[in-house]
């Protein structure tokens, strides 16, 4: 059952680390931006793993997903580590695998800042970074350098001026570029914060885009998953023509869900949520959705299709209730933003607790 607003509050105030406490309230005394500029640099000095309150997942944890073996259930979303700089630092902290990108052919700057903001009351951010990165080709040199036994997934999408009657160019360009160097792909046709993209999810060009990756994936001596991101503001009949798609694609799964453009609900006053203006909510608002998504996927979708469930973890609770839901692996982002690296020990010990239950 999920946890109640009062038993995440007495959670989160006795369980998060005081090292990390500290750090995050001189962190948020920051942009959104330079915060998170400094906290990957402090990712990489010596010592950061102890520190931080991270730990590596736990040898139970491990579990077989899509062929691959991942050292632990949670993995960090897109969006984080979107040009594959800190790959091994995370995977020091606890994350069973890491998810690049969303990279794009072409190096591009995203929107104009600011462009990130806080939801301090609703634990959650609003984005609309519009796939910032250094282009495809410099995430490929830096993943070629990684640790063995990472697990990498390549979130892929299209350039911002690219039209969406070419975008399956900008999708075989980066699939074909990462295919040696990630574990499995993700098709990025879900963020609202590069204009018209998310008309790619509508079944046609969708089929289109996955159908050709898989057979440039099946024609290539070692096979990489490929995997659909889609929104959680989907209609019932939207996600029924994703349960088609994926099935008629063969490809091997979703990733349920990205960040919202609904604004119901939220604690944070109107008036400062409408000046922050258009972008992706993501974190404890999005949680309930993500869920009721992961639980109707599962149900059109039975194994050895894979969900992996992301959408307000900020807890093991909400970890598990995704699993409970039919996730087989989940992901977290702002999470991490707001309960630091110990949320993900906390995931890890739990996962291995509920897996034993099972």
């Amino acid at each position: 059952m999920p946890d109640t607003p009062a038993s995440s509050h007495l959670q989160r105030r006795y369980l998060r680390p005081p090292m990390y406490a500290l750090l995050r309230s001189l962190l948020f005394r920051l942009s959104p931006e330079k915060a998170h500029q400094l906290t990957f640099s402090l990712l990489e000095l010596p010592g950061a793993t102890l520190l931080s309150g991270g730990t590596p997942p736990p040898k139970e944890a491990a579990l077989e997903v899509m062929g691959l073996r991942f050292p632990g259930p949670v993995g960090l979303a897109a969006g984080m580590d979107k040009d594959a700089q800190h790959v091994d630092a995370l995977m020091r902290i606890g994350f069973g695998f890491v998810e690049v990108g969303t990279l794009t052919p072409v190096a591009q700057p995203g929107n104009d800042r600011p462009r990130l903001f806080r939801l301090k009351p609703d634990h959650a951010l609003i984005n609309r970074m519009g796939f910032n990165n250094g282009g495809v080709q410099a995430a490929v040199q830096r993943l070629r350098k990684r640790a063995p036994g990472t697990i990498v997934g390549g979130n892929i999408g299209k350039n911002k001026v690219t039209p969406n009657e070419e975008a399956i160019r900008d999708y075989i360009t980066c699939f074909e570029a990462l295919h040696p160097v990630v574990d499995y792909f993700v098709v990025n046709v879900s963020s609202p914060n590069t204009p018209g993209l998310r008309a790619l999810q509508e079944k046609g060009p969708l089929l289109a885009i996955l159908k050709e990756l898989r057979t440039r994936d099946g024609a290539k001596s070692v096979h990489r998953p490929i995997l659909l991101k889609i929104a959680p503001d989907l209609t019932t009949e939207q996600l029924d023509d994703i349960i088609s798609v994926v099935k008629e694609s063969g490809i091997a799964g979703v990733i349920a869900t990205n960040t919202t453009i609904a604004r119901a609900g939220l604690r944070t006053p109107k008036a400062v949520v409408e000046a922050m203006g258009a972008g992706g909510l993501s974190g404890a608002p999005v949680r309930q959705r993500s869920t009721e998504v992961v639980k109707f996927l599962r149900g059109g979708l039975p194994e050895p299709f894979v969900i992996i469930g992301v959408g307000g973890i900020d807890s093991a609770e909400a970890a598990l209730e995704k699993l409970d839901a039919g996730a087989d692996l989940v992901q977290v982002y702002t999470g991490l933003v707001y309960e630091g690296p110990a949320l993900l020990k906390r995931i890890n010990q739990a996962f291995v607790q509920w897996r034993s239950q099972q």
